[in-house]
């Protein structure tokens, strides 16, 4: 389910960044016919630097990106981790930028930047608004030439990166992701280091390793930059040339790792017992070759085969038909060297885990003994093609698959003939390379339990590096310039913007069928793209008090049988087409969605009309789904970031609507029965209370067509559906411990009750959020991060909905630090209503709102989402014109009143999940009226929580 996807991999946060890369590059890893190749130009400067420019005046943004060969595989020797903590300090000092200049350069004019690092690249990337392109080509070229990096700046980084590397041990698997699946893969490559690191190889790391490592590889010959958006390509040349061209090219070489990693002959096996499992789980590597590998295309339509969708043949057979697992996944991990493909299962409930590594190596068996089907194999390539076009909706997309394909390839070709390499695959190429590189003697497989599994006196297998890895010594140059700030007198200023290019933002067309259905059609066509979402109220905040969890397993059962199609059928059915279907459920509502190339709407439509229409809900697929649900809170209620946030919900609203759990619990889940889902089903789903949300590549003709041809027939019943309730009073705060003995981490949130998103005060305190916790300069994030190094991130959040939200600010920080970071939430959330806010500081805080909102107009699916929750919210669609003027309009009074009605902390809940023994007498010093609730007593289902 939905839950259990986030809950175990967080938006693919716990897969080893190599594999978030390949995630990545998968959509330019596709399949070929109607997807034309990216339209680019390529120059190389004297230093050696690669420049790609990709034009695209649909857009009112630039991307801009710079890719250094360099990733783990380079850490030096005693310093795992070294390259991912060096990206953190780019972010710091140059010659002519004081410390977060990139942040001022970007989120504070509207845009956005990041950057990750990998086995074998480390990549810096920004969006921004057309006309500042110039000052990040400037903010580019100074801090590769001339990076500082003082004591202060490097210790605050170091801590950043601990706190992110305790995050990732925090989650459930992430030790396993992280650490250990890299670790059994190789036995004298360096790619078996993780990229994040560890504690003692980070604390060992010295200011002299990073102004060496900045000099050995952060070099233009050693770099690619990728310019995609709207630019005016002589202008771009000439800026390219003033800032990038001067910097020097070292006489030295580039070190270069060169290690053959040998034949893996024997198949290897290892158990581990880790707290914080909540399903045991079992991975298996297999070596694959590199990316530029001719095989690589046979690889990737495996991989679609094995795992792409609920059609695929590890959903169908061990999550769907056999109920062995409650997740299974696999992914192929290419790289500039040796690879692998993993595959992974976590168990359900009370399913050993023997059967799920015996049940992956079956269907890893039946790849290798029988050819795909041709309807697999048109499957997998249409899925591959879509995931393509998406992948390249954007500037920064097409940007970032040219530029992979120029690292890890050394081709910014790749890309696009790997794409049609792809639609050459044959049955007969799936099963060779399925032969050739998934044979059981060449796997490594862990085997990951929770500790109370072990069988008394039984140790974990030791997962370590292996001591025959070679790892390279850093050999830095003879001399090492070491740049310091530039007095301000002496700096060079970034130049000044250009003229602004004025944002499209997209005019929805609508009209009405005769059954009440509201149809809403915006045209866009620069892609053979359709997004379709049906959206209609209804959602969690109707569950009745017993039954937490209703709508939303409502919604999941939606596409899991109709009168005419099995769940199979109507996975197998929408795949076949290269697209997806998804149904959910939010607090005011829910929503089936489908995206698609829009050569296929007319079939796509058909289907997402039957799912809509014509549910069954039949008793075997209830008891699956059910079942899956659970599995998925248990998982969640191990992780203490999403946990605290749940708590939080419970703090604030007690009993009232928003309270509870919008998954339920695993106790509400057991009680909901039939006829509880057809109710909740008849309640939500009829045409006069839905909307068709039709996003893309298609006319308001062609959507009127199909629209009455899916829908006329939908009747509405003649009884009115009642009104959801509203709260009308709050609990008191409270202060709660959730105590999770040996947790990574404490998940820390401060949440009180906030407004409605129709309220007049919403744009006012949108603004005032954005001041607290909204983006990487946010102050909460300034304080708890940037001055302190307490945590990866911090932020804040309103989420308004039909009814009044919540204000909440939260952040996971080391147990022993969780009472420092909610007095500095608390002193913040006061600040903002005692005092006004400078121009200054408001004028980047609304530009981060306005940049966001822009660039999520940008997609066909970010359109859908913005309109279908203006339906559900009972906004009107013109708020798509009023969104950046409503903003402009706030001003410092404004935003200090909305701050002392809406961020006003005395309203506050406290909540933190983490090991108490390490922060509780600290907290109740403030907090004396602190509650502690054992994890293993806690009860979502009720407003006490016990």
């Amino acid at each position: 389910m939905r839950l259990f996807r986030a809950a175990l991999l967080m938006g693919a946060a716990l897969l080893p960044l190599t594999a978030q890369a390949q995630i990545t590059k998968i959509p330019a890893r596709a399949a070929a016919a109607a997807l034309k190749p990216l339209d680019f130009t390529e120059r190389t400067l004297p230093n050696g630097l690669k420049v790609y420019a990709i034009r695209d005046t649909g857009t009112s943004n630039v991307s801009v990106q710079v890719w250094y060969d360099v990733g783990s595989k380079d850490d030096p020797a005693g310093r795992s981790g070294f390259a991912h903590l060096f990206e953190h300090l780019m972010f710091k000092a140059t010659r002519n930028l004081p410390p977060e200049s990139f942040d001022r350069l970007t989120e504070d004019v509207g845009g956005a930047n990041n950057a990750s690092t990998s086995d074998d690249y480390t990549e810096y990337h920004e969006t921004v608004p057309a006309n500042h392109l110039q000052r990040l080509l400037f903010a580019e070229a100074d801090r590769m030439a001339s990076l500082v990096v003082d004591p202060a700046g490097f210790a605050s980084e170091r801590d950043v990166v601990k706190e992110e590397l305790r995050g990732d041990f925090a989650r459930p698997y992430g030790k396993l992701f992280s650490a250990y699946a890299s670790a059994v893969s190789y036995s004298r490559h360096p790619y078996a280091r993780s990229t994040i690191g560890s504690i003692a190889n980070l604390d060992s790391a010295s200011i002299e390793d990073v102004r060496a490592f900045h000099a050995v590889y952060y070099r233009p010959d050693n770099a690619v930059l990728v310019v995609s958006g709207n630019f005016d390509p002589k202008q771009l040349d000439a800026w390219v040339d003033q800032y990038f061209a001067g910097i020097k090219r070292p006489a030295t070489p580039i070190p270069r790792v060169e290690v053959a990693e040998p034949e893996r002959t024997k198949a290897t096996h290892y158990t581990v017992y880790e707290p914080n499992t909540p399903l045991p789980a079992v991975l298996i590597s297999y070596p694959v070759p590199a990316d530029k590998d001719p095989d690589n295309p046979a690889l990737t339509v495996l991989n679609a085969v094995l795992s792409m969708g609920e059609s695929s043949r590890l959903y169908e057979t061990l999550v769907y038909r056999d109920q062995l697992a409650a997740q299974a996944e696999s992914y192929v991990d290419t790289k500039q060297g040796p690879g692998n493909m993993i595959l992974f299962a976590a168990m359900a409930s009370g399913k050993p885990v023997k059967a799920g590594e015996a049940a992956l190596r079956a269907e890893v068996a039946r790849l290798r003994d029988t050819p795909v089907s041709a309807a697999e194999l048109a499957e997998a390539k249409n899925q591959i093609l879509t995931a393509a076009l998406l992948g390249r909706e954007t500037a920064e997309g097409k940007g970032r698959a040219l530029a992979m394909s120029a690292i890890i390839d050394g081709d910014p070709r790749t890309s696009d003939r790997q794409l049609a390499e792809i639609a050459k695959v044959t049955a007969a190429d799936v099963q060779r390379v399925a032969r050739k590189y998934l044979r059981d003697e060449r796997s490594a497989a862990i085997t990951y339990l929770p500790p109370e599994a072990a069988p008394t006196g039984t140790k974990s297998d030791t997962i370590a590096i292996a001591n025959t890895v070679q790892v390279s010594p850093l050999a830095p140059p003879a001399h090492i310039d070491t740049p310091v700030l530039a007095s301000e007198a002496d700096r060079i200023a970034p130049p000044k913007p250009g003229t602004p290019v004025t944002a499209a933002i997209p005019s929805p067309n609508e009209f009405r069928l005769a059954n009440g259905l509201r149809v809403v059609v915006v045209e866009r066509h620069e892609l053979p793209l359709l997004s379709a979402a049906l959206v209609t109220t209804g959602g969690g905040a109707d569950d009745p008090a017993t039954r937490a969890g209703l709508a939303d397993l409502t919604a999941e059962l939606m596409t899991k049988g109709t009168t005419t199609r099995s769940a199979t059928q109507i996975a197998r059915e929408i795949e076949a087409l290269g697209g997806s279907i998804s149904s959910d459920a939010g607090w005011d509502g829910s929503d089936v969605d489908v995206t698609i190339k829009s050569d296929q709407a007319t079939p796509a439509l058909a289907i997402l009309a039957d799912v809509a229409q014509h549910p069954v809900f039949a008793p075997e697929e209830i008891e699956r789904a059910r079942t899956q649900a659970i599995d998925g809170v248990t998982v969640t209620l191990k992780d203490p970031g999403q946990l605290s946030g749940l708590v939080a919900a419970r703090a604030v609203f007690g009993d009232a609507p928003y309270g509870h759990p919008l998954s339920g619990t695993p106790t509400s889940l057991k009680a909901i029965t039939q006829g509880d889902i057809r109710t909740a089903y008849g309640k939500a789903w009829r045409p006069d209370q839905a909307s068709l949300i039709l996003v893309g590549d298609i006319t308001v003709p062609q959507a009127k067509t199909l629209a009455q041809a899916n829908f006329a027939r939908w009747s509405a019943p003649a009884a009115a559906t009642p009104a959801a309730p509203v709260a009308s009073a709050y609990p008191a705060p409270r202060v709660i411990v959730v105590d999770m003995p040996d947790a990574g981490q404490a998940g820390v949130v401060v949440a009180r009750p906030g407004i409605a998103r129709n309220d007049p005060a919403y744009y006012p305190a949108s603004v005032a959020n954005a001041v607290l916790g909204g983006g990487y300069s946010s102050r909460l994030n300034s304080e708890i991060r940037i001055k302190r190094g307490l945590a990866y991130g911090a932020s804040s959040s309103l989420i308004a909905h039909r009814g009044p939200g919540t204000l909440s600010a939260r952040t996971q920080t080391k147990n022993p630090t969780a009472p420092d970071t909610v007095a500095i939430m608390i002193e913040q959330m006061k600040r903002l209503g005692s005092e006004p806010v400078p121009a200054a500081e408001l004028e980047t805080r609304k530009a981060v709102l306005i940049g966001s909102f822009g660039r999520t107009s940008e997609t066909t699916g970010g359109i859908a989402a913005v309109l279908g929750q203006y339906m559900l919210e009972g906004v009107p669609l013109d708020e798509l014109k009023r969104y950046i003027p409503a903003v402009t309009a706030v001003d410092p009074a404004a935003v200090q009143k909305a701050a002392q009605s809406v961020i006003d902390p005395s309203r506050a809940s406290i909540v933190v999940v983490g090991d108490a023994k390490l922060f509780l007498d600290a907290l109740k010093k403030a907090y004396p009226q602190v509650e502690v609730i054992p994890a293993s007593a806690l009860d979502l289902g009720k407003a006490g929580l016990k």
